[in-house]
């Protein structure tokens, strides 16, 4: 199949180089105008789509290569875009940083795949020539590079026009625009990266600043251009499992503690014939009527330990239905909260739901960090024995457990490590596994929802 689809990625040389304001920055913009703007991120990043989902009210989609696959990445990158005026993608880390060293799942990579013209965001700050050499490298350095336009950032109104001459002339490659410091814009960060979008209560507010710097410093006619001479997208639409006949309710915690979920595995779930019903671990004191599956994504319990503990109808409700056999996904911020304890940023301890024992603690560094390949060591809740899904890890707190239920793999390189608590009704472990891109695995997790729900009925 093939399909139009208007697009432009905004990528970065770096991280923190300005790419995600600008990329908000834009989608404001152009929602401002009276488009319909879908927003994309490249890579596993849950934070940054919450910005998009949040600036746009249309939810953000993950693109990622080595979770999806290329054929999995355009198809959802086509239908996603569907009745869209135009589709902004952000980029991850630097352009080219990919696996292991490489370009492999870079933003370029993305790029490539999907035939996306590239606006690169240079920090200018406190440079000169020197900004020409950084265009100029990044440009070159693959071919094609597919960078169409660079957007100067930190730079002053009256530092730029020679700034932009400068650079066009030296490297030929067209300045699009700029974005000045704006102070009263800047996003907060924490350990993960930016904080989640939910907490910033006047984001709105700091991108209607922004969006007023680019309409001022930008040539919008060109990035529309840009996007509007993209190729057309090609790819072959997948053949899904046969959904399941039944409708078995999986409850769906999404709140300011657990908020990580990819879009299209939620929307997955809901093809393969599951309903979703959200509920908060921080205020509802029951799981949703009729729930026969538990989904408890990543998020910071860590910083709502307190609040979490304090809900102990909750907590034993939810102890007692995956006791009962209630077919469980709990991942990283999930599989916290289903210890015993969980430390807080302060070290202190609080009682959690106790499904599983042992305490999680705080950790002084970054834990195993990246994508991964999870082997299943026993016949379990989404993977049979000797089968491989593959997930991303990422996070300082640890747990005193010592799980085996998958032998896990960083790609590209021989280190491994085992983790995840396995069973024939519970995932729980720090690896969040792309449901979107592992759909016999979702199937199962579908299938065994409904199975508990025909033979035990719901636990509510």
């Amino acid at each position: 199949m093939e399909k139009r689809v208007s697009r432009i990625m905004v990528a970065g040389t770096s991280s923190g180089c300005g790419k995600t304001t600008i990329a908000c920055g834009l989608m404001r913009l152009f929602s401002r105008r009276g488009l319909c703007v879908q927003g994309c991120k490249s890579g596993p990043d849950y934070l940054d789509p919450t910005f998009h989902t949040r600036i746009l009210g249309v939810a953000s989609r993950s693109l990622d290569l080595f979770l999806e696959g290329k054929e999995l990445v355009r198809e959802t990158l086509a239908t996603g875009s569907e009745g869209k005026d135009l589709t902004i993608i952000e980029g991850a880390m630097g352009y080219y940083d990919g696996i292991a060293l490489g370009s492999d799942a870079s933003s370029w990579d993305l790029a490539r795949t999907t035939r996306t013209p590239v606006l690169l965001v240079v920090d200018a700050r406190g440079r000169a020539l020197s900004t020409a050499t950084e265009v100029k490298g990044f440009a070159s350095f693959r071919e094609p590079s597919l960078i169409s336009g660079v957007i100067l950032n930190r730079v002053s109104d009256s530092y730029y026009p020679s700034l932009k001459c400068m650079v066009e002339r030296e490297t030929g490659v067209p300045v699009v625009g700029y974005l000045p410091r704006i102070e009263k814009a800047r996003l907060e960060s924490r350990h993960l990266g930016l904080v989640n979008a939910l907490e910033v209560e006047d984001l709105q507010k700091k991108m209607d600043l922004v969006a007023d710097a680019l309409e001022r410093g930008l040539d919008v006619d060109a990035v529309l251009r840009l996007a509007d001479e993209a190729p057309v997208i090609a790819y072959e639409p997948r053949r899904l499992p046969e959904p399941c006949p039944s409708s078995p309710v999986i409850a769906v915690a999404r709140d300011e503690a657990f908020s990580f979920y990819y879009q299209d595995s939620l929307e997955l779930l809901q093809r393969l014939g599951a309903h979703l019903e959200f509920f908060s671990p921080l205020r509802d004191g029951h799981l949703p009527d009729g729930a026969c599956g538990l989904y408890l994504g990543g998020g910071y319990p860590e910083l709502h330990a307190r609040e979490l503990s304090a809900n102990k109808p909750l907590l034993a409700e939810v102890a007692q239905a995956i006791a009962q056999g209630m077919p469980t996904i709990a991942e990283c911020g999930g599989f916290l909260y289903l210890h015993e304890s969980l430390e807080d940023e302060g070290g202190r301890a609080w009682p959690m739901v106790a499904a599983l024992s042992g305490k999680a603690v705080k950790g002084e560094r970054l834990g195993h960090f990246g994508y991964c390949t999870l082997t299943a060591t026993c016949d379990g809740l989404l993977a049979d024995k000797g089968e491989s899904l593959r997930a991303h890890e990422y996070h300082y707190w640890r747990t005193e457990r010592d799980d085996r239920g998958f032998c896990v793999r960083k790609p590209q390189s021989h280190v491994e490590w085992a983790c995840g608590a396995e069973s024939e009704t519970l995932y729980a472990g720090f690896p969040h596994i792309q449901l979107y891109g592992a759909p016999r695995a979702a199937r199962r997790f579908v299938g065994a929802c409904a199975a508990f729900a025909a033979g035990r009925g719901s636990a509510t």
